[in-house]
């Protein structure tokens, strides 16, 4: 199974979306290429998404911040399960936590720790079985599935056609009237297998400098 693990492997992809799309060409052209971004998988990576579920991409790393502190982790990692669940509510809630968010870290830690999931099965699955498998973890749905096989397992043909960069980002790539929706989303990119997750790198990192067509402002 081919994985975005590499510089060299996130050029190729880059490189066939620019033979299959002009504008992703251009995209790729003018704006060089996307960070490889790459997140090591586990329970980590999978605490990291659930902390940045709804809030500004600041707010995610301040209290990404204070959580590996008071989990005793490096600026680098170290989160552990079983640091997770040694911190008590009032911990949870200083670095700004939410009851759901600790509900969700707690149940997912404990999955692991008992042995009840198992992360490493999911490079033996393909793409709509690995996400079947995540989404079983409490706090888990699709749009984070998808991100953890993009950045966590390297695939490179995942699309998370929920998010609402992507939405925003396509609509300014393609000069579109009308922010397309999640169905809609998923049918403009299919052209774009098998390196759709390449162009959800590619979009994000080139949404900010697009501008939205006149009539849809």
């Amino acid at each position: 199974m081919t994985r975005i693990d590499s510089d060299a492997a996130l050029s190729r992809g880059l490189e066939a979306l620019a033979r299959l799309d002009p504008d992703l060409g251009a995209a790729y052209r003018d704006f060089g290429a996307p960070p490889l971004r790459a997140e090591q998988p586990g329970y980590r990576a999978l605490l990291r998404i659930i902390v940045g579920q709804q809030v500004s991409v600041a707010s995610a790393s301040a209290i990404w911040g204070r959580l590996q502190e008071a989990c005793g982790g490096s600026p680098l990692g170290g989160i552990q399960p079983e640091a997770f669940l040694a911190l008590d509510e009032d911990a949870l809630k200083a670095v700004g936590l939410s009851r759901q968010k600790m509900a969700y870290g707690r149940a997912i830690a404990e999955d692991l720790v008992s042995g009840r999931v198992d992360l490493e099965s999911l490079s033996g699955l393909d793409d709509e079985a690995a996400i079947a498998e995540l989404r079983k973890l409490k706090g888990i749905g699709r749009w984070s599935a998808e991100v953890y096989l993009l950045f966590s397992l390297g695939r490179p043909d995942v699309f998370p056609a929920d998010d609402l960069g992507l939405m925003i980002g396509v609509q300014k790539l393609k000069r579109l009237a009308a922010r397309p929706d999640a169905r809609t989303l998923r049918d403009l990119v299919a052209p774009w297998r098998p390196w759709r997750a390449v162009a959800a790198r590619l979009i994000w990192h080139v949404r900010g400098q697009l501008a939205l067509p006149e009539d849809s402002r």
